[in-house]
């Protein structure tokens, strides 16, 4: 009885109102239970509700129970296609089990799960779209019932015509090269499940209401039609904000346009007010305050040459970060760091271990050009005129099948490993770089290590190596409850110790997850509760770890705008090194939040994070900490 509950004043989250229809539920219910447990003659005789006063009432049900029955020989009838033993051992009841009437009815076809392991299901994806399936009771004897499973099989079923409709914006080989049927081709509704899942997590289309819609079905000559209805939705998005950050105020503007057209750039006409349509990307930010400027473009082609879902992508961006005059409180311009960077990347699906994987290779490129510009503030970091080329090699192996809306996923899981290499210089150079100091090109005239081309020459090019992983699993819970669990592991290696790990691409944990004004290169790793970058060192580590679970509850999936309330628990830390490391001894957090997600603003929201753990340099537990998230999910 989930919905009509006696009044409690320790039930905190269930109201205690008499609601008619909740209690005619709430009765099917009390049946199906008793049923699941091997009364299949449980029976309400009668129930009637007393009035008590006019604020309460009371509930009377008369119930008569019946007799406990088990399952006696199950017989499958009209199979042809499947033998008795395939059948039965889908079916995964045995002669002698308690009775259960709604496992039964589930085992042959689950209604609130379209893609359930059921007998239905094993003949519809094999084409067999006008089966008929009923379980029958032939005899009862004393406590046992003997069931019959009569099959009626039909045609197998095949494709006719496939269409789509509803789509005004978005091209028609867009949406058809995501789907999995074709004319001619033998029905199976797995593949009309999963061409679901392909067209939601396209991002162009509402998610709520992406449906196929069976036409024209003719069990007589074993065709069918189908119809994919489609809603389009803002694919492109703006950012535009100003703040105070990093000392002084900053503003950003940018634009992305998540289904856009280059072939039509230069066709007047196309322009309305861009080229929209073919499901390519195209990003472009700008962002500057009184120390820094950064500007970035990039480009995705999902689809390239347009015949298999072979990735290509490519970026471009440029920053400039001064020093901070701490006496003035402005910028030191005498001091600075140039960033120039570009990107080239495939990625493809693949078929095994299954077409859910993905498989991506980048080439990156920076160079980073430092004027009288430090790093944190000891060691290799001190040294600011040095001139740093990062070349590497990216392959990521990714999986990802959940479903179906991507930006409330319900189930199913992420996961990503990648792996950022450059050539190991070290291995064929010559250079002697425990001994550098030694050497006269590299000492002051006074015969001293000059250490400035020292650190030149150990970061002319980068030389390292990093692995990172993360995933995420999705479970829903109970009603609209959704549990997101997430794992993330990162490290970066050296593959000379005389050569050292370089200055950039470390590791910063802390805060809103956010690049706020530190451009060099650095992972930022969202940790709620805490200030930005505040549970590193100043000059980064090597090793992170973070566990997150995060229960998430939708207040609206609209086209418009979708909106969902979350609360959180998080534990994570970074280290210099495996001889620091130490998964369990991490900094803990938790919280409550909201996320927004409107098409032409992407995702929106704010946490308020509790740290439980004190952060260098203070004393006792953090405490509250609010974040704005703006443009990035957790």
């Amino acid at each position: 009885m989930k919905k009509t509950k006696q009044q409690n004043i320790l039930r905190l989250f269930k109201r205690s109102k008499f609601v008619q229809d909740d209690f005619e539920e709430d009765k099917v219910s009390l049946i199906n239970f008793y049923k699941e447990n091997g009364y299949r003659d449980a029976r309400i005789i009668s129930d009637s509700m007393v009035v008590e006063n006019d604020k309460r009432v009371a509930l009377y049900i008369d119930l008569e129970e019946g007799n406990k029955h088990y399952f006696g020989d199950i017989k499958f009838i009209g199979n042809s296609a499947y033998t008795d033993q395939q059948l039965r051992q889908l079916l995964g009841i045995q002669k002698g089990d308690v009775y259960n009437g709604i496992h039964l009815q589930k085992m042959i076809d689950d209604y609130e799960d379209p893609d359930a392991n059921t007998l239905v299901n094993l003949y519809q994806n094999s084409g067999y779209l006008f089966s008929n399936i009923n379980p029958v009771e032939v005899a009862v004897v004393n406590d046992t019932i003997d069931f019959e499973i009569r099959i009626y099989e039909g045609k197998i079923a095949y494709f006719n015509n496939v269409s789509i409709s509803g789509n005004d914006r978005t091209n028609d080989h867009v949406i058809y090269r995501e789907i999995r049927v074709r004319p001619g081709q033998r029905y199976s509704k797995a593949n009309v499940i999963r061409s679901i899942r392909e067209l939601s997590q396209l991002g162009f289309f509402d998610a709520q209401t992406v449906s196929p819609n069976i036409l024209n079905p003719d069990p007589y000559a074993g065709t069918v039609d189908i119809d994919f209805g489609v809603e389009e939705k803002g694919a492109s998005q703006i950012e535009l904000r100003g703040g105070y950050g990093g000392g002084g105020f900053v503003g950003t503007l940018g634009l992305s346009f998540n289904n856009f057209s280059m072939r039509n750039l230069f066709k007047g006409e196309a322009f309305k007010p861009l080229p929209m349509g073919d499901g390519q990307k195209l990003s472009l930010r700008a962002q500057a305050s009184t120390f820094y400027q950064t500007y970035s473009l990039s480009f995705t082609e999902p689809w390239l040459g347009g015949k298999k879902p072979i990735q290509f992508n490519t970026s471009f961006s440029h920053t400039i970060q001064y020093g901070y005059n701490y006496l003035e409180r402005k910028a030191d311009k005498d001091r600075k760091i140039h960033i120039t960077g570009a990107s080239v990347g495939l990625a493809k699906k693949l078929k095994w271990p299954d077409d859910y994987f993905v498989l991506s290779h980048a080439i990156s490129f920076q160079h980073y050009s430092l004027q009288n510009f430090s790093i944190g503030g000891t060691g290799i970091f001190s040294y600011g005129n040095i001139k740093s080329n990062n070349l590497s090699y990216i392959v990521a192996l990714s999986r990802n099948n959940t479903y179906n809306n991507p930006i409330f996923p319900v189930g199913g899981s992420d996961f990503t490993i990648t792996a950022k290499l450059t050539p190991p210089y070290s291995l064929f150079n010559g250079i002697d770089y425990k001994n550098l100091g030694n050497q006269p090109e590299y000492q002051h005239s006074n015969g001293t290590p000059d250490q400035n081309l020292i650190a030149q020459e150990k970061f002319k090019w980068l030389e390292y190596y990093k692995i990172k992983f993360k995933g995420n699993w999705y479970t829903n819970l109970i009603d609209k409850f959704v549990v997101r669990s997430q794992v993330e592991f990162g490290y970066l290696g050296a593959y000379n110790l005389d050569r050292g790990i370089p200055p950039f691409e470390r590791f910063f944990m802390g805060g809103d997850g956010l690049g706020a004004f530190s451009l060099d290169g650095r992972e930022i790793i969202a940790m709620r509760g805490y200030p930005n970058q505040s549970l590193s060192s100043n000059e980064g580590n090597t090793i992170f770890n973070k566990y997150s679970l995060e229960l998430r509850y939708p207040i609206a999936l609209k086209q418009m705008a979708s909106i969902y309330a979350l609360g959180f628990v998080e534990a994570g830390a970074t280290y210099e090194g495996f001889k620091d490391y130490n998964p369990f001894q991490v900094y803990r957090s938790t919280g409550l939040g909201v996320r927004i997600f409107m098409p032409a603003f992407g995702m929106l929201g704010i946490d308020f994070g509790y740290g439980f753990d004190t952060i260098p340099g203070t004393i006792g537990p953090n405490g509250w900490e609010t974040h704005f998230i703006i443009g990035q999910q957790f």
